[in-house]
């Protein structure tokens, strides 16, 4: 889903730069916050950091000839909220696309936007949804990482299909064909991520489990 370099226009590209740099500014400032009002937070801000790193790096084929992958934001939105993802997701997606080739330098706000803003907003919203409608905890962890996944996939397919709308049908049709792409390996790993989101919440309860209290994650 990471856009590769050169697949959007240069105004395209400061627009999404623009649109970004907000939320990732909060965000640096949200985790210096963090850091100093809980310090023993960092090693669990820096293994939300990991976590990201790693799941969004892992690139499938789809069938079109494209590729999908997970993106592992969802668990630290609901764990550090949204803004805090914001600064780290687009941290990972900066080493992704120096060290991985994995997006772009110049294509580094639009995916910073889809996968380090709408999809920790939207993780955290059906999260604070479950937890307001008294759900289980493991069922608001599960849908706030499987959003967090489509939310992103369905922000570059319109990201994309801006730049580039289909000569007959315009954007509504070259958003079809862009969420094609995505839609037969993306919703598998959408599902596939939420489960993972649920074993990985439940070690945390485990093993950080005063830490979950304090953060009013704790089981419900």
């Amino acid at each position: 889903m990471h856009i590769a370099e050169g697949f959007l226009p240069v105004t395209h590209c400061v627009a999404w730069y623009c649109a970004a740099a907000p939320f990732v500014v909060h965000g640096a400032r949200a985790v210096v916050k963090e850091a100093k009002a809980n310090p023993e937070s960092k090693l669990l801000l820096a293994a939300v950091g990991a976590f990201t790193l790693v799941l969004s790096a892992i690139k499938l084929p789809s069938m079109t000839g494209s590729s999908s992958h997970p993106t592992g934001t969802g668990l630290g939105a609901i764990i550090f909220r949204p803004p805090v993802m914001a600064f780290l997701g687009t941290l990972v997606l900066l080493f992704q696309a120096l060290l991985l080739a994995h997006g772009g330098l110049t294509t580094l706000g639009a995916n910073a936007f889809s996968m380090a803003v709408v999809g920790p907003w939207t993780a955290y919203a059906f999260w604070r949804l479950i937890k307001a409608a008294k759900g289980p905890a493991w069922l608001g962890v599960f849908f706030a990482m499987a959003m967090a996944n489509l939310a992103t996939y369905v922000t570059t397919s319109v990201q994309l299909a801006i730049a580039h709308p289909d000569p007959v049908s315009g954007f509504l049709g070259a958003f079809v064909k862009f969420a094609g792409v995505f839609a037969v390996t993306q919703i598998p790993l959408a599902i596939a991520e939420g489960l993972l989101g649920i074993v990985i919440y439940n070690l945390l309860s485990t093993h950080a489990a005063d830490r979950l209290k304090k953060m009013e994650l704790a089981r419900v």
